[in-house]
């Protein structure tokens, strides 16, 4: 008689709902991040001198900079700004993403 192999007491049909399962939830978050592809993250450095806008795939869409934030002798000033902006809004994006995908996340790691 063949042995049959041991998934831990799980029968073959408890097995292939938990297949199930989770090829429906991978498809739930393919749906979430195509969602999130779609929406715009904005951050914004101090008085607004510097707006830097994300897709929620982390791509720099557009990157606004007021003229007063432009000082030919305080060039640091304007390097300051922008990396500001860009940290704020990749800081949206990645908020977005885990309120969005942490519910599917939740208790794997």
């Amino acid at each position: 008689m063949s042995k049959r192999p041991n998934f831990g007491g799980m029968g073959m049909g408890n097995m292939q709902n938990l297949i199930k399962q989770a090829k429906k939830m991978q498809k739930q978050m393919e749906q979430e991040q195509a969602n999130l592809s779609t929406q715009e993250f904005v951050g914004k450095s101090a008085d607004d001198l510097v707006i830097a806008t994300f897709s929620g795939d982390r791509k720099l869409k557009d990157l606004k900079i007021d003229k007063e934030a432009i000082d030919p002798d305080d060039p640091d000033m304007l390097q300051d700004l922008v990396i500001d902006a860009v940290n704020k809004g990749i800081n949206e994006v990645e908020q977005a993403t885990q309120a969005s995908m942490g519910k599917y996340t939740k208790g794997l790691m």
